[in-house]
């Protein structure tokens, strides 16, 4: 991409150039709208159509463009494009983008046709020819009746039950490639630490000793979970998700759990250090039995007395085996 200093200043465009930017404009976003419909098909077809539908008019768009290019200027078009031009609205990374959360791509998608209008209006009071300060206009009402358009487009193709479908796949998503990975990370974290850390605490009642046990407790079993969880299967038939998403929730969520009981010892006074971390591991613990409730659809009685109690024993080992 040209540096700041070497784009070209909007002001400076004659109608060719301007002509030329808008078809490439056309031709990019309806290649993001294509991008999105593809992304989507697989789980979410009736906004993949909607999408398609989107990219059949920036087509046409394009072809008038074009049209009306050969008409004044012949058949070669100059090659310019959004970021050769000052000031100009960039598009975001497609790839950036693809990873956003259904609704995040249709707000996208909004701005999208917001942004071009505003070029469009922009581009037409720059222009003399009446025919091409017609046609920009007339580009600059379409790109805005577009709100409308998807509007109409959604409700045609997107009514309520299908709606509710797709916001009931997508949050699924979001469960499998997040909240159960960071989940069963804080678990692991949480309560496979428990013993280590404690024990150390309680065999030295060195709080600067204890906290290394811990921090190295907490991030090697972060980079543990971490992998096994990207390695455990690539997404393609469970639906569960990027695996690199995936791994990084559960190996974050692991140190973290880890973590979390380890960073008291960071105070010098032993029993001060103690009583704070355990404190925080009962916060944890009941943290994980909320989780559990909230997203995973478990009794909060029932996650308490699995998760609460498993750690209370590991805990209770800890310092046994530390004070032995």
């Amino acid at each position: 991409m040209p540096a700041l200093s070497s784009r070209i200043p909007f002001s400076s465009l004659g109608e060719k150039e301007i002509l030329a930017l808008a078809i490439a404009a056309e031709e990019e976003d309806g290649r993001i709208y294509r991008t999105y419909a593809e992304r989507l098909a697989t789980d979410y077809p009736r906004s993949a159509a909607m999408f398609d539908a989107m990219a059949q008019e920036e087509d046409e768009h394009r072809r008038r463009l074009i049209e009306h290019f050969r008409a004044r200027f012949g058949e070669t078009i100059p090659l310019i494009r959004r970021a050769d031009v000052a000031g100009f609205y960039r598009r975001r990374p497609v790839w950036l983008v693809a990873n956003l959360s259904l609704e995040r791509i249709r707000g996208e998608a909004a701005s999208m046709e917001s942004e071009a209008r505003n070029f469009y209006e922009k581009a037409a009071s720059r222009t003399s020819d009446a025919a091409t300060r017609k046609l920009l206009g007339d580009l600059a009402v379409a790109e805005g009746e577009h709100l409308a358009t998807a509007d109409r487009l959604e409700a045609e193709l997107l009514p309520q039950g299908a709606r509710e479908e797709e916001a009931a796949a997508e949050h699924r998503r979001f469960l499998l490639t997040y909240v159960q990975p960071g989940l069963a990370g804080l678990m692991d974290g949480s309560v496979s630490t428990l013993a280590p850390i404690f024990a150390a605490a309680f065999a030295t009642h060195d709080t600067w000793q204890t906290f290394l046990v811990g921090l190295a407790a907490a991030i090697g079993a972060g980079i543990s979970m971490g992998f096994t969880e990207a390695a455990s299967d690539d997404g393609a038939l469970t639906g569960r998700g990027s695996p690199l998403k995936r791994g990084i929730a559960s190996g974050v969520m692991t140190a973290a759990g880890g973590l979390g009981h380890a960073l008291p010892y960071l105070v010098p006074h032993f029993w001060t250090a103690t009583s704070i971390a355990i404190v925080i591991v009962f916060i944890e613990l009941w943290t994980i039995a909320w989780i559990q409730k909230r997203y995973m659809d478990t009794s909060f009685w029932r996650a308490a007395l699995q998760v609460v109690l498993g750690g209370s024993l590991v805990f209770a080992a800890g310092i046994l085996i530390g004070s032995a």
